[in-house]
């Protein structure tokens, strides 16, 4: 574990064995963090932990650094992704939804890691409420980002998105096999719509 945050999931890997650190070049035998979030288990379990270290920043996501660690996977959330693989992870539009965070340095410490891969994982939709308070539904994977949204993950570095539909591999992709991949892990119900506005523009 090589991480910004340390979440309780983590915690449930090393419990079940599945994660040790033995394999790790930098820090080897140590789970590295800047910070945690999660319940008292959580917190009791990194208290005065001799096998975690808590660093700052600009250790953990230091692409650099994260290079240092085989295999390393980033696994990174989206609030939307465009059909050329733009994410936008910190906005919606022009409203600040959460920070900056260490989305592009992991993804990009991945990259330089030998045999590493980012993956940026969402679910394909989420629902607002209309005027009436009727929920709607609406798509994450959209033909273009929300205008004011910023991209926090450019599309040449975007390399798995993941959704509850699938898999798109984006690394070395053209824009017309970016488009198809996306739309393939979709929603259903937006693919058609997609697909038109993608040949539209």
């Amino acid at each position: 574990i090589h991480t910004e945050m340390f979440t309780e999931t983590m915690l449930d890997l090393i419990e079940c064995g599945a994660v040790d650190n033995s394999q790790k070049e930098f820090y080897k035998g140590f789970s590295l963090a800047s910070f945690a979030f999660g319940s008292r288990r959580l917190y009791d379990y990194l208290d005065n932990n001799p096998s975690v270290q808590i660093v700052r920043g600009t250790v953990a996501n230091n692409p650099f650094d994260i290079a240092k660690v085989s295999k390393y996977v980033s696994v990174n959330a989206a609030l939307e992704c465009d059909l050329t693989g733009q994410c936008a992870s910190e906005s919606i539009g022009h409203q600040q939804y959460t920070g900056t965070g260490g989305q592009a340095d992991t993804v990009q410490g991945s990259q330089r890691s030998k045999g590493g891969k980012s993956i940026i994982a969402f679910h394909s939709t989420y629902t607002v409420k209309d005027e009436e308070g009727k929920e709607v539904l609406k798509s994450k994977i959209v033909p273009e980002l929300t205008p004011g949204a910023i991209v926090s993950l450019q599309r040449n570095d975007t390399d798995y998105v993941v959704t509850e539909y699938g898999v798109a591999w984006l690394k070395g992709a053209t824009v017309p096999e970016r488009v198809e991949a996306l739309i393939k892990i979709a929603h259903p119900k937006f693919r058609d719509w997609l697909r038109e506005e993608a040949i539209k523009n």
